[in-house]
């Protein structure tokens, strides 16, 4: 329920190497409308056209919770020349139901953010308050300047598609072609998330479609490491592109 700017902590650091396209989901505050039903593929259509808009015909693709899935989604288009997902959705392993309590959490979640949305700057004005604002997305929280925290909770109050995409998640999951998928991996995922948790919320990424990835561990850190901890995440995907073919655009996706 994030929007683009959940990526503004790393995109300084991305920018002095790459061309960078940050997006916000359709659906989400700010991003395109969705027409007609939710289907699978209606994050990954719409991150698609954006990319053809600015002439990325593949990129170095970064996304964070729905925003992995969808960067797995055009990896398996062949539209990823890597990926870099931090804390994917999709990775349960088969027959674990965990995942419809977490769909029930972010139902609550955006309700309340609703109608606690009107009194954001009074709610930030606290530490304590600050810290009940990211406790489920970050473990540190003082360095987020209060204006972007602002920002993310307004932007969740305003996902006008959150109830509908929660209720297609639950029915239809996260269907993924892993042996579509060919290029570079990474896989990043703190140690302390509270929303997929590790490492149960990776098993089926981990065992059964991509135990070949490069997976890491970011001990004590949270559900959002562009948020908690974005000078180790910048790096860590500059490693990682560095290393593998020529320079490409990177996209970032929530």
């Amino acid at each position: 329920m994030d929007t683009w700017r959940t990526w503004e902590l790393v995109l300084p650091a991305l920018e002095r190497r790459h061309d960078v396209l940050a997006l916000t989901l359709p659906g989400h505050a700010g991003g395109p409308r969705i027409e007609g039903p939710i289907t699978p593929t209606v994050g990954v259509d719409a991150v698609e056209r954006a990319m053809d808009a600015a002439g990325f015909e593949t990129a170095h693709v970064v996304g964070n919770s729905l925003g992995g899935f969808v960067a797995l989604q055009l990896a398996e288009r062949g539209r990823a020349a890597t990926v870099t997902a931090l804390a994917p959705a999709g990775g349960w392993a088969r027959g674990d139901e965990s995942y419809r309590e977490l769909l029930a959490g972010q139902a609550s979640m955006h309700e309340q953010l609703r109608r606690v949305a009107p009194h954001a700057p009074a709610y930030l004005a606290s530490r304590e308050g600050r810290r009940r604002a990211t406790e489920y997305l970050t473990t540190s929280f003082e360095h987020i300047p209060v204006d972007l925290l602002a920002h993310l909770m307004l932007g969740v109050a305003a996902c006008s598609a959150a109830p509908a995409m929660i209720e297609h998640a639950g029915r239809v999951g996260w269907p993924l072609r892993p042996e579509k998928i060919a290029c570079p991996l990474r896989f990043v995922w703190g140690t302390a998330d509270r929303l997929l948790e590790w490492p149960s919320a990776a098993v089926r990424f981990r065992t059964d479609w991509f135990p070949h990835a490069d997976w890491i561990e970011l001990d004590g850190v949270g559900h959002a490491p562009q948020l908690d901890v974005p000078l180790e995440t910048a790096q860590l995907v500059l490693d990682f592109t560095s290393t593998w073919a020529a320079p490409a655009p990177t996209a970032a996706v929530r």
